[in-house]
C-alpha cells in the first residue's frame, strides 16, 4: 500500500491512515439536506470526497463509500434553533414536503453526475431509517445519557467527560445560550434534541411513532445511526464541512460513543469554505449560485471541478468569475493537448513504460498521498505535459492514469480527437478516389468505394463531386 497521510481534525495533527481493516476503508460523508438546489459551495466537499475515494482505490484499498441523504426536516441552526428547512422549501415552492425531498435529491445527483463525482457505494436517506435512529436513542437510554425535557428527549452533555474534544470546547467558555437561544428545558447550554414530540411548528408533516410519542428524530442523530449501520460501531473515516465540527459532529461523537462505549471515528477529515466576496457562500442570504448557473454561463461543470482542485482542501478557495475563467482556460488548453498528443499516438500500456514517466506517476501519487495535495498533482500533470523527453504514447498512458483520480474528462479529448482523426482519414480517402477516378483506375477507385462502404460509409457521386452519406 502505498502511504496516506490525514490531516484528523481530532487531535489536529496529520496523521499516516492505518486502516481498522488491512486493505479495506470505511468512509462516511455527510450528505445533502434536499430543501434546495446546491450551491457551488455544497459541491466543494462533495469533489474533494469524491478524491479521496479514488486516491484510496488508487493506493489499493477497497472502499465502502456511505453517504446520508437528510430528507427529515431539521432547524436551520445547528442548534436545534431556527426554522425547519423543509417545510421552509416547501412553504416556498408550494409543494409537500415529501416533493421537496424527492425534487432536490434528483437534483443534486445531476450536480454529482456533471462534476464526475462517484455516487456513494450507500446512499441512505433518512426517512427510511427512522427505525435505526429510534434503536440508538433507545440505547442511549439505557446507558443513562438521555432525559426528558418537555416532551422532548435531550442527550445529557455532561455525563460524557470528554463532550466537545475535536472542537476543544474546554478551551472556549460557555455560557448559557452562548451557542443557540435558551432552551428552558436543558439542563446544560450544550445538551441537544435527540427526539422531538413537541414540535416548534404546527401541523409539522414528517412524524412517526416512537416509544416516547409521535414526533420526529434531531438532525445529529441520523447521520451516527446510519454510517454505523453501514460502517460498523468503529470505522475508518469521517468526512465533512469544518462548519460542523462545533456543534454537528461534536454532538454525533458524544451520541456515538456514549451509546457505543468506545471510539467511534478514527480519522475526521474536514473541508473549509469557498468564500465569495461577500463572504461565505449560504442559501439563508436567498441568493446563491448554482452549477447550473454557470452552466448557463457557458462554462462546463469540469471547469468548475478544475478550479476546485487548484486550491487545497483545508484552505479557503474564493471563487470570482476572473478564477473560474483561468480554470476554464488551463482545462482547455489540458484538453488541446491531449487532443494533440492522440493525434500522435495511442496510449501505450502501463507495462512498458519508462523510468522518467514512472517517475512523474511517483510524483503524482506522493502529492496525493500528503493530505490529498491537489495542487501539486495538477502541477505534476503540467510538468508531464510539457516534458519532451518523454514520448507521446507514454504521456497519454500517464495521464489517463492520472485522470482515474482528477477526474477532468480527459477521455472526452480522446473521443473527439479520434473522432477529427476518423474525420480527416474518410476525407482522404474520398479524395484518393477521385484522383483514382481521374486518371481511369476503376478498380483502385472500387477498392476504396467498399473499403468505405465496410466503415459504414456510403459514396454518392453527383455532377457537382462525391461525397458521403451514412450507410444504413
Amino acid at each position: 500500500m502505498k502511504s496516506l497521510i490525514l490531516y484528523n481534525s481530532d487531535g489536529r495533527e496529520l496523521r499516516k491512515f492505518v486502516p481498522l481493516k488491512e486493505g479495506e476503508a470505511g468512509f462516511y460523508c455527510c450528505g445533502p439536506t434536499v430543501y434546495n438546489y446546491a450551491h457551488i459551495g455544497n459541491l466543494r466537499p462533495y469533489t474533494h470526497w469524491d478524491v479521496l475515494r479514488r486516491v484510496l482505490k488508487r493506493f489499493g484499498y477497497k472502499v465502502k463509500h456511505v453517504m446520508n441523504v437528510t430528507d427529515v426536516g431539521h432547524l436551520t441552526d445547528d442548534g436545534d434553533d431556527g426554522e425547519d428547512k423543509m417545510i421552509k422549501g416547501a412553504r416556498e415552492r408550494g409543494m409537500s414536503v415529501w416533493e421537496i425531498a424527492e425534487f432536490f435529491t434528483q437534483a443534486f445527483f445531476d450536480d454529482m453526475k456533471r462534476l464526475n463525482i462517484l455516487v456513494p457505494d450507500v446512499v441512505c436517506r433518512a426517512t427510511e431509517h427512522i427505525d435505526v435512529m429510534i434503536d440508538l436513542v433507545k440505547r442511549l437510554e439505557e446507558r443513562g445519557f438521555t432525559y426528558e425535557g418537555g416532551g422532548n428527549i435531550y442527550f445529557d452533555t455532561k455525563k460524557l467527560a470528554d463532550y466537545g474534544r475535536m472542537a476543544l470546547l474546554e478551551r472556549q467558555e460557555l455560557r448559557h445560550g452562548a451557542r443557540t437561544q435558551v432552551d428552558a428545558q436543558k439542563r446544560n447550554p450544550t445538551d441537544f434534541v435527540l427526539w422531538f414530540t413537541n414540535s416548534k411548528f404546527a401541523n409539522q408533516a414528517m412524524i412517526w411513532d416512537s416509544p416516547w410519542g409521535r414526533g420526529y428524530p434531531g438532525w445529529h442523530l441520523e447521520c451516527s445511526a446510519m454510517s454505523s449501520k453501514y460502517l460498523g460501531e468503529c470505522f475508518d473515516i469521517h468526512a465533512g464541512g469544518m462548519d460542523h465540527i462545533p456543534v454537528h459532529h461534536t454532538n454525533e461523537i458524544a451520541q456515538s460513543e456514549g451509546a457505543f462505549g468506545h471510539k467511534w471515528v478514527h480519522y475526521w477529515v474536514h473541508n473549509e469554505f469557498l468564500i465569495m466576496k461577500g463572504g461565505k457562500m449560504a442559501k439563508s442570504k436567498g441568493s446563491f449560485i448554482t452549477l447550473n448557473d454557470l452552466l448557463e454561463e457557458g462554462y462546463e461543470a469540469l471547469d468548475y471541478r478544475y478550479f476546485l482542485l487548484g486550491g487545497h482542501y483545508r484552505s479557503q478557495l474564493i471563487f470570482s468569475s476572473e478564477s473560474l475563467n483561468a480554470a476554464r482556460s488551463a482545462r482547455r488548453s489540458l484538453m488541446g493537448r491531449m487532443a494533440d498528443l492522440l493525434r500522435e499516438a495511442f496510449p501505450c500500456s502501463k507495462d512498458d513504460l519508462g523510468l522518467a514517466v514512472r517517475a512523474r506517476l511517483e510524483a503524482f501519487d506522493t502529492a496525493l498521498g500528503e493530505d490529498m495535495n491537489t495542487p501539486r498533482a495538477l502541477a505534476e500533470v503540467w510538468s508531464l505535459v510539457k516534458d519532451d523527453s518523454i514520448e507521446p504514447g507514454e504521456k497519454l498512458a500517464a495521464l489517463f492514469s492520472m485522470d482515474e483520480v482528477l477526474a477532468l474528462g480527459l477521455a472526452s479529448a480522446g473521443r473527439e480527437s479520434r473522432q477529427v482523426a476518423a474525420d480527416g482519414e474518410l476525407s482522404l480517402l474520398l479524395e484518393q478516389r477521385g484522383k483514382a477516378r481521374a486518371s481511369k483506375d476503376w478498380a483502385a477507385a472500387d477498392r476504396i468505394r467498399d473499403e468505405l462502404l465496410s466503415r459504414g460509409w456510403k459514396v454518392v457521386d453527383t455532377s457537382d463531386g462525391s461525397r458521403l452519406e451514412k450507410s444504413e
